[in-house]
């Protein structure tokens, strides 16, 4: 098999670098599937763990540059715990806040992850979550839920006092979220293989994609990002790739991977040489005829490829973050033109 190129002179993203690298505590992701970042740079990276293991669940704290500030969370059901973590939001004050799949709530920290409050019940009326995925804040600091089983989109107030819901004709399995500088709101469709645009009182104004592997349509989109220019962002989780669209939902680009070793699995292997050695005779970009070619299959034997790519997360200078819950990791692209 040929290794496919997603790289054009036309391009909009570079690749700049990775970061992470597999660790059941400390320094380090387990199956992450979200990431956040402060208006400081600081990072938010949501570790959900495999189901029902509590080892691994935790928040990580740390930035671009790899500075580490430790963790917070884990895994339970008290105060600062979670079951099934899975996507995270930060208010203008600094409050860090996560859904919980299994536990249907919202828990909420300070910034450096001292835990302040939770709020959330399971149920089906007004105000009732069922299976909560992606949150997204306004610039009025409203926080729009993907209420994920209800089929719907729940708007609250920051500390959970219910506004109005929408999206439930036809929607499938609402996942990420995320909102522009318009306060517009955008849902990665997933059942429906789409990405959804509502206004902020809950009218929809655009439906872009279709089910499918080429450009320009979606296998399970995840979730989505839009920068200040209107780009649109979406980690194409089922086609293991991230794609980028216009303002206008038209495609311009997509990206299958360009990982490198992070800082941190660097270090490791200078200390732990035998591990180097064996990465070092490894072919790590495997040509094989597969039984299964489809993008799971190439994903999994390809290091440099994205596996699960669940979260697409832009910071305030535009750089983009692309959370890889198969690989532990998360790539970092830039505009080429900023």
């Amino acid at each position: 098999m040929e290794i496919e190129t997603t790289k054009t002179e036309a391009s909009l993203l570079e690749y700049r670098l990775t970061m992470g690298m597999t660790v059941m505590e400390g320094q380090g992701f387990y199956y992450p599937v979200d990431t956040t970042v402060a208006a400081d740079g600081r990072m938010y990276v949501v570790s959900r763990s495999r189901d029902e293991v509590a080892r691994g669940v935790r928040v990580t704290m740390c930035t671009v540059d790899g500075e580490y500030f430790g963790n917070f969370g884990g895994f339970g059901e008290g105060d600062g715990q979670f079951i099934w973590p899975c996507c995270s939001a930060i208010d203008s004050l600094g409050r860090f806040y996560v859904t919980d799949e299994e536990l249907h709530r919202i828990v909420v920290f300070d910034e450096s992850g001292k835990f302040l409050y939770k709020w959330g019940e399971h149920g089906s009326l007004d105000g009732e979550l069922d299976t909560p995925s992606g949150i997204a804040f306004d610039s009025h600091d409203n926080l729009y839920v993907a209420d994920t089983y209800n089929n719907r989109i729940q708007k609250f107030t920051n500390d959970g006092r219910f506004l109005m819901g929408f999206g439930d004709e036809g929607m499938n399995l609402p996942w990420g979220l995320t909102t522009d500088g318009h306060d517009n709101l955008y849902v990665a469709d997933w059942g429906n293989d789409s990405i959804r645009k509502f206004s902020s009182d809950g009218i929809e104004i655009a439906c872009f994609g279709s089910s499918g592997k080429n450009d320009g349509e979606f296998c399970r989109p995840s979730s989505v990002a839009v920068d200040r220019d209107g780009y649109i962002y979406v980690a194409d989780w089922g086609n293991e790739r991230v794609q980028v669209l216009n303002p206008e939902g038209e495609f311009v680009e997509k990206l299958r991977g360009d990982a490198t070793i992070s800082s941190w699995a660097q270090n490791f292997l200078n200390i732990n040489v035998e591990e180097a050695s064996a990465r070092d005779r490894s072919d790590l970009n495997l040509q094989i005829e597969y039984v299964d070619d489809t993008p799971h299959e190439e994903s999994s034997h390809i290091e440099r490829y994205f596996w699960s790519p669940t979260s697409v997360t832009l910071d305030k200078n535009g750089l983009l973050y692309v959370t890889e819950a198969n690989r532990h990791r998360i790539q970092v692209y830039s505009r080429k033109d900023r």
